[in-house]
């Protein structure tokens, strides 16, 4: 008997001891259900994280994604949109009675980065992306929240004659920024109306945290993760032979002063007691090592999680690149473009989410979440609805925290074990929401 054989008889234990009780509630009854539809769907979750992992694509190309989601999706019943922002899939769940509408969120794109996990699904996709051959691998984990997700709603489907409300699903493409030249993401989805009808009253979303052990949850109210602006600074000069820098003015030069000056912004700038960063991801120039090139490209982000400190970065980030260049006898560019907003946690939604998490998962399990300086555009929905957004753990037991490998290196993984308490988890938070909505915080009849 295998592993998930023994938990799916475990659960269903479960679920016909709370039914047989007299004492027990429908709450507690469809909790049990809950449990034991997890259980039983824990291999197929993790084959259709692998299977994603295998075959990942980037964002607004989530083509062969999108489809296997929709396919589920009307499998279930449910109603299905497609091509919403491209490639985005909403399914839509209604109730047998009226009552709030919960949406809930996961991410489907990949990214950029060339796997070098030994595992027998480890991705070898290649595509042309800003012009250059790359990888192409799950390095943030949003295969998982797929297949979670995927998960959520075939459990959730089984109690529809006894759940109030609507749940809506949302599988969403390009998380990670959507083409050069396109839109993408989550604004784009509510830019196409994803949010109109119904209108969710609250919205729902995890994210794997690889540094954190599975099992556990990490969860905090207010801002959780930094907005992010796009950075890029064009620094040019004069082409010259490397014989005779001083024939020409050598943008490689400045360009690596802009790069120390406008990484030490943070912390010696501005108020250093509130998380902020800038980070320079890409330099790109130059073809020859005897030539001493015309222009550099840098391209790099600006996060902070103080709404007031954005103009400030802003500002200082400018003035620092074109001063410094100016200083050398160059010209140097710099264009900044509006990213994520910082990620919000509504607080009574938080405080009424947390309880249903230390329910699933154990209050042992349930930590205070740090603030984090990544961002995700999970952000526009939580400023249209009030949001949740928490960390469920993904790393093995085993390893050492500092050992794990952090999101978007190729080294990336994730401890398989924890995706069916993800699923528990996303389940029962909209069960609760539906049920027993949260005291002041608006809800509306989905009819």
């Amino acid at each position: 008997m295998t592993a998930a054989q023994v938990r799916r008889i475990f659960w269903l234990g479960l679920v016909l001891a709370s039914l047989a009780s007299p004492a027990s509630g429908q709450g507690t009854s469809l909790q049990a259900e809950i449990d034991a539809g997890a259980a039983s769907l824990d291999e197929q979750v993790i084959a259709w994280r692998e299977d994603f992992h295998q075959h990942p694509e980037l964002g607004n190309r989530e083509f062969r994604t999108s489809g296997i989601i929709a396919k589920h999706l009307k499998r279930l019943g449910l109603e299905v949109r497609t091509q919403v922002a491209a490639t985005g899939v909403v399914g839509v769940l209604h109730g047998s009675k009226p009552g709030p509408v919960v949406a809930l969120r996961a991410d489907m794109d990949a990214v950029p980065v060339t796997e070098e996990v030994n595992l027998p699904f480890r991705s070898t996709a290649r595509t042309r992306y800003r012009g250059r051959d790359v990888g192409v691998m799950h390095a943030a984990g949003h295969d998982a929240h797929t297949a979670m997700l995927m998960a959520v709603a075939a459990v959730l489907v089984d109690l529809r004659e006894r759940l109030p409300g609507t749940l809506l699903f949302v599988f969403q493409p390009a998380g990670e920024g959507a083409p050069v030249g396109e839109k993408g993401g989550a604004k784009r989805m509510l830019a196409e109306g994803v949010f109109d009808h119904p209108r969710p009253d609250y919205v729902l979303g995890l994210h794997v945290a690889p540094q954190l052990a599975a099992g556990k949850i990490a969860i905090r109210s207010g801002g959780v993760m930094a907005s992010s602006d796009r950075l890029e600074i064009h620094v040019r000069g004069r082409q010259t032979s490397a014989a005779y820098p001083w024939l020409g003015v050598d943008p490689i030069s400045v360009a690596s002063r802009i790069l120390l000056a406008v990484e030490t912004i943070p912390g010696r700038q501005v108020d250093a007691g509130f998380p902020s960063v800038v980070s320079i991801g890409a330099i790109h120039g130059g073809v020859r090592r005897n030539i001493i090139p015309e222009e550099v490209e840098l391209l790099g982000t600006i996060r902070t999680l103080e709404p007031k400190l954005r103009p400030a970065l802003i500002r200082l980030v400018k003035t620092a690149a074109t001063g410094i260049a100016e200083s050398a006898g160059a010209h140097a560019e710099v264009t900044i473009q509006a990213g994520d907003p910082i990620t919000w946690n509504d607080p009574a939604l938080t405080e009424r989410v947390r309880k249903s998490l230390v329910r699933v998962a154990g209050a042992g399990n349930v930590i205070l979440g740090l603030p984090r300086t990544g961002s995700d555009d999970f952000a526009f929905f939580a400023k249209e609805v009030p949001g949740v957004y928490f960390g469920l753990g993904t790393r093995a037991p085993a390893t050492p925290p500092e050992a794990a490998a952090p999101s978007y290196s190729p080294h990336f993984r994730i401890d398989e074990s924890a995706l069916q308490l993800g699923v528990r988890a996303l389940a029962s938070a909209a069960l609760d929401l539906l049920t027993e909505p949260p005291q002041g915080l608006p809800s509306a009849d989905s009819g």
